[in-house]
């Protein structure tokens, strides 16, 4: 995951819809059952997908009265955790 995507895809969120997001999450799902893809490709798609679901969360704490900031390195914190487990 990479925050400066999560931090453009939150504000992409705040300024559209999380539908958009959401909905292209869906379609990358769908792309990895072509078993024509490479590891490398299907590598790409899933970081896509994690950094989507990122922006998703960051967006939730922030609707939750989290200010943007707190929010997206609680986030990453806790992401960061999880690896160090």
């Amino acid at each position: 995951m990479k925050l400066p995507i999560i931090k453009h895809l939150t504000q992409f969120i705040e300024e559209n819809d999380e539908d958009f997001v959401v909905e292209t999450i869906e379609t990358l799902e769908s792309l990895t059952e072509v078993s024509s893809l490479k590891d490398e490709e299907l590598d790409v798609i899933g970081e896509l997908i994690s950094n989507m679901y990122g922006a998703i969360e960051v967006n939730k704490m922030v609707k939750e009265g989290t200010p943007k900031k707190e929010a997206l390195n609680t986030f990453m914190s806790r992401v960061l955790g999880s690896i160090d487990k």
